[in-house]
């Protein structure tokens, strides 16, 4: 079976768990016996720690011709050699690198276009794409990052007849950022594309629900297919002697309530409830969360706590290793609820607890691993009481970043993932 890939980047600025989830099913389905598998990014370039794995380095339907055809009338059919110029590598990580590449304002017209597939697409960029997926023999799927391209499933299917699988994962992110009537226009739409695609995929029970009730898509035609890691290097983390030490991993902005558990940690160092308390930082950012991160630091240098705070220059390699060895903990207590939380995984994987607020798919996580506490309410003051009580107990601590590492490595596995993204690929295609 040939499966590709066909994902959404992110420049790799800061911590994505899509772009992540997306790079962990091509390494996972790919160990699948009589499978072979790549990926293409779309729109910006992924990380660059992924291009060893089978992705391939031509971006189509690049950020900045898409943007440039949606806002200027006179480049709606820009030649070849323009595309080619404005999806260049170095001009598209500058675009990933400035504001406004990961927020709607001014986007709403052109998300819409991506979802139903008319106009946003050009011609020539599509001819490009299927030239390219076939150049090797027609692959037997092609799955979809997220339903905000699901448009392309309905031309991808006239053009080359073939299973379309899609991933759903954090578009509400998106949409509900989005001003009315273009919210739930969105949602109509990606209602009105799903006969285009033969299987949906989705890591929770969480999401599944929000999305249908989103959508109105039929529940059987969305599979739950847990995320998985591959521990890897981060099971042989040694832990260093920096007790007592907090953690935050994600990307460092407000949809991730980094600024709540800022609030928390002055609380709790100036009520001295956790003697020595540090805070590490690690996750990324962009240029439109500059301001609010700003905003973080002013607190904490006002609070006479900035020389408390260590924040990791990059969130991979080397760089996320020496980070998970530093804290005892790890909490990300997000405003937004979310649809999985990669993140989370990654800490368990490490052998570091977690204590998150009891919303979205959290709950569903930390059931199945064991490794954590979720609390309520999900306000500054349930948190510092949550943490509070959890640093307490030195040894309980260890004994969940224990527990949640063995059933991260038992129960959410590469291979898990991969049997049950096998199943969906083989129910549909037999």
């Amino acid at each position: 079976m040939k499966v590709v890939y066909l994902i959404t980047g992110s420049g790799g600025s800061f911590y994505c768990g899509n772009c992540y989830r997306d790079m962990i099913y091509l390494k996972a389905i790919r160990k699948v016996e009589g499978t072979s598998a790549s990926a293409i990014p779309l729109y910006l370039p992924p990380d660059e720690k992924s291009e060893d794995d089978g992705l391939e380095k031509k971006v189509f339907f690049g950020a900045i011709s898409m943007y440039l055809r949606e806002k200027v009338p006179f480049l709606k059919n820009m030649p070849a050699f323009m595309d080619r110029l404005f999806d260049s590598a170095p001009l598209l990580k500058l675009a990933a690198s400035r504001a406004g590449t990961t927020r709607t304002e001014g986007l709403e017209e052109m998300t819409l276009g991506m979802i139903n597939g008319r106009n946003a697409f050009p011609e020539v960029e599509l001819r490009r794409l299927v030239h390219f997926l076939t150049k090797d023999g027609l692959p037997d799927i092609i799955h979809l990052s997220n339903a905000l391209i699901i448009g392309l499933a309905g031309q991808l299917k006239k053009k080359l007849r073939v299973k379309i699988v899609c991933s759903l994962l954090n578009e509400d992110d998106w949409i509900n950022e989005m001003a009315e009537p273009y919210q739930s226009e969105a949602w109509k739409q990606i209602a009105g594309e799903a006969h285009n695609v033969d299987a949906f995929i989705t890591p929770s029970s969480y999401y599944k629900e929000m999305f249908i009730s989103k959508t109105g898509i039929p529940g059987g035609m969305i599979n739950i297919v847990p995320l998985g890691i591959d521990p890897g290097s981060l099971l042989k983390v040694e832990r260093k002697d920096t007790f007592p030490a907090l953690g935050y991993f994600c990307r460092v902005n407000s949809h991730n309530g980094f600024d709540k558990l800022v609030d928390a940690f002055i609380k709790i160092r100036n009520s001295d409830r956790i003697p020595g308390l540090t805070l590490h930082v690690s996750g990324g950012y962009t240029a439109d969360d500059k301001p609010f991160i700003s905003e973080q630091i002013s607190k904490l240098k006002g609070s006479g706590l900035k020389s408390l705070v260590r924040i990791y220059p990059e969130f991979h390699g080397h760089s996320k290793e020496d980070f998970f060895s530093n804290v005892d903990v790890v909490c990300v207590p997000v405003r937004k609820y979310d649809g999985y939380g990669l993140h989370l995984l990654e800490a368990n994987a490490a052998g570091v607890p977690l204590v998150q607020p009891a919303t979205g798919a959290y709950p569903e996580i930390i059931g199945i691993t064991g490794g954590g506490i979720t609390y309520e309410p999900d306000t500054t003051d349930g948190l510092v009481e949550a943490l509070c009580g959890f640093f307490s107990d030195r040894q309980k601590i260890a004994g969940f970043g224990l527990k949640g590492r063995e059933n991260v490595a038992k129960e959410l596995s590469l291979e898990r993932m991969a049997a049950g993204l096998s199943e969906v690929y083989r129910q549909i295609t037999k």
